[in-house]
This record gives C-alpha cells, sequence and structure tokens, in this order.
C-alpha cells in the first residue's frame, strides 16, 4: 500500500526577477515498511521536497497523498491536524524541548490529542529504542546519539504512517550516524512506516530499500 505519493508535483518561486523552478514534475510513491534516500547536493530541491510531502508547502502544481487520502489540496488547518496525525518528523537538531524529561515529551503529544498518557506504551517504545533508562532525563543531560533515538521515539510516539528524517545523522559521529540510521531502518519494517530520508552521507544509503538523487529540481531513482 502506498503511504506517500505525488502525481505531477512541481514547485516554482517567482523571486521578482525570473521563476526559479525548485521542484520539476515529479511522481513518485513509498509504500508501508518502505525505507527511502534522497541524496544530493544543498540547492538541489532536497528541502523543498521534503517540506510539500510533510504539508509545509504546498505545490505549485499536482497533488500529494498521505495514506491514499488527498492532503496537499486539504485548507491548511485541515492540513495541519492530518500532518500531525499522519507524518512523523526527525530533524538534524532533535528539536526536543529542552526542559522537558524525554518520558514527558512523549506525554505532551498525548496533551495535544487530549488523549490519556499511556505510560506502558512509552516504556515498550523506549525499550525497543533501548533508551527507557533515558525516560526520567532531559535533552541537555544525553549525548548527540542519545538525543536522536529520543527524536526517533516522539516521531514514532502519535503512530504516524510517514516518516521524514531530514539529515537526522549529520550532528553524530560515524558510528551513532550508523546506529541511528539502522535503528530507523528497522522500526520502518517492524512498524509499516514509510520513511524518507534526506542525507549528505551516501554511506547511510546501504540500510535503504531505495535510493534517489535529486538534482536541479529533478528527482531520479539511483
Amino acid at each position: 500500500m502506498k503511504l506517500i505519493e505525488l502525481k505531477d508535483v512541481t514547485k516554482s518561486f517567482d523571486d521578482g526577477r525570473k521563476k526559479i523552478e525548485a521542484l520539476k514534475t515529479t511522481n513518485f510513491s513509498v509504500e508501508e515498511g518502505e525505507f527511502v534516500s534522497i541524496i544530493g547536493p544543498s540547492g538541489s530541491g532536497k528541502s523543498t521536497f521534503l517540506t510539500i510531502i510533510g504539508g509545509l508547502q504546498t505545490p505549485s502544481k499536482g497533488k500529494v497523498y498521505i495514506n491514499d487520502e488527498q492532503f496537499s489540496e486539504l485548507a491548511e488547518k485541515e492540513r495541519a491536524k492530518k500532518r500531525f496525525r499522519e507524518i512523523g518528523f526527525i530533524l538534524q537538531a532533535s528539536n526536543l524541548i529542552p526542559f522537558l524529561t524525554v518520558k514527558n515529551q512523549l506525554q505532551l503529544v498525548n496533551k495535544i490529542n487530549k488523549e490519556k498518557f499511556d505510560i506502558k506504551q512509552v516504556e515498550s517504545l523506549l525499550s525497543d529504542l533501548k533508551i527507557e533508562e533515558l525516560q526520567d532525563k532531559y535533552p541537555g543531560d544525553l549525548s548527540g546519539g542519545e538525543r536522536q533515538r529520543a527524536a526517533i521515539a516522539r516521531a514514532l510516539y502519535h503512530d504516524p504512517s510517514v516518516i521524514l528524517a531530514d539529515e537526522p545523522t549529520a550532528s553524530l559521529d560515524t558510528d551513532r550516524a550508523f546506529e541511528v540510521v539502522e535503528i530507523l531502518a528497522r522500526e520502518t519494517k517492524k512498524k509499516k512506516k514509510a520513511t524518507i530520508m534526506v542525507t549528505h552521507d551516501e554511506r547511510l544509503t546501504d540500510y535503504c530499500d531505495s535510493v534517489y538523487i535529486m538534482k536541479d529540481g529533478v528527482l531520479n531513482k539511483k
């Protein structure tokens, strides 16, 4: 089943002097349980591509579907609701809230959703990521690799269909980078997510099912 699908999607900007085609006509899909990486030089369109899938930008043309449902054409308020429900983000800097413990980062998701906090679910997820002993620690007390594991936990906690990882290992040393990507690959399969990872490190693509190259706004399978 396709959890992500782009149909004839383009994105262009007008900088006042000329039209910039950040993303040329793109057709793309990711199945459940599939881990895909996007590589390419800076300014090639990778970030534009990812933010369109994440609903942070809308395409100039074409449509985006998440979990077989229309996404890009929803009104901003409805798109935001669906984004929170269906998409988990993992960023380079982990973006954890500094004054919340790892456990409280997840509890916040329940508060936003007005759902009951399930400590057993939290403990199971943190155990799966091998950070259960860190649940009462603050981000400042964690190593880079531990923070990214906590970020993965937060991204997975509300059980989204899609995981979008934007340079999730850029701030990590080699060993921790491989460790984080291995976890992402494993959790994608185990929890049947559709995961897209943007990375500059081609060594990490060995863990991926498919690799795409973005260059000058054009996406091609490697």
